[in-house]
């Protein structure tokens, strides 16, 4: 008897277990054939959903029901990507983005030549996850306005300052040439020179002195064969850094144009899902709740 009750216990705790799976997922495909996009993302995290949007605490620590989903996420993030980029369009005017594949969405800055992969969308977390190294050229571009310079202007400054020594070298080529002449008559006369036993040492390190000279000139006249060369790259290189600083001057616009500063930008990025989902509130009913 105690046995059969057991396993009728046992049968009823695995047939509620398979009803609440059921009922989750009939609640989700209910919510998609509705257009219900907030109560798909309540779905897929009901304890976030419950902390940031409802700001309310909930007993449950994590939401097993939503791992049945865990592997149709690029088709539940291509669904949703719609009405989010809708919205997103709104808020982040500058921002554009590219289904490179279903579900995933990389996000470019601007619509200008030149612009930039910034990073990627993530629709089914709200959430931007920026380029780390492209983020932070953008913040230190902002931090520098301080100083009146641009993002690249030290870079710039010594790439400028390499290239004015390098055209220096060049320029001293038949200065470098009189002083050689002048070093091998030196030369010569050192070493044609006879002294005495205890005057050699002196003799030796004049010719040393001297042959020093010759080298450090030689080393300069190699250089300055290569200058031009030299010279062309570093032009390439800093217009490659002004024109990093001309879009950076453009991201920077859009981003006052759209919030007035970097910090309002900020804020408005860490609160992004609970943004769009409380825009979402009067467009649907309440939320539902399903036990595990």
């Amino acid at each position: 008897m105690e046995n059969q009750e057991q396993t009728a216990s046992a049968a009823d705790i695995l047939t509620q277990a398979i009803a609440n799976k059921l009922d989750y997922l009939s609640t989700l495909q209910a919510a998609v054939q509705h257009g219900d996009d907030r109560k798909v993302y309540e779905l897929l995290d009901q304890v976030r959903y419950f902390q940031e949007v409802k700001k309310t605490r909930t007993t449950r620590t994590v939401n097993h029901l939503a791992e049945l989903v865990d592997n149709i996420h690029p088709q539940i993030s291509h669904y949703l990507s719609d009405n989010l980029i809708d919205y997103l369009g709104h808020i982040y005017p500058f921002f554009y983005y590219e289904e490179y594949t279903t579900g995933l969405f990389h996000i470019y800055f601007g619509n200008w030549w030149d612009r930039r992969l910034f990073g990627d969308l993530d629709v089914v977390n709200v959430k931007f996850e920026f380029d780390q190294a492209e983020y932070q050229k953008l913040r230190d571009s902002f931090a520098l306005e301080s100083q009146n310079q641009r993002l690249n202007t030290a870079k710039i400054e010594q790439i400028s300052a390499n290239s004015e020594r390098l055209q220096q070298l060049v320029d001293d080529q038949a200065k470098r040439d009189t002083e050689k002449a002048t070093l091998r008559d030196q030369l010569k006369e050192n070493s044609g020179r006879s002294s005495m036993p205890w005057e050699s040492g002196k003799v030796k390190d004049e010719r040393q002195n001297i042959i020093d000279q010759l080298t450090k000139l030689a080393d300069e006249d190699e250089k300055a064969l290569d200058a031009h060369k030299a010279i062309k790259e570093n032009d390439d290189q800093i217009l490659v850094l002004s024109k990093e600083d001309t879009i950076l001057n453009y991201e920077k616009q859009s981003i006052r144009d759209a919030f007035d500063d970097f910090e309002h930008f900020e804020s408005h990025n860490a609160s992004l899902y609970a943004d769009y989902l409380n825009s979402l509130l009067g467009k649907s009913e309440g939320g539902v709740t399903v036990d595990d």
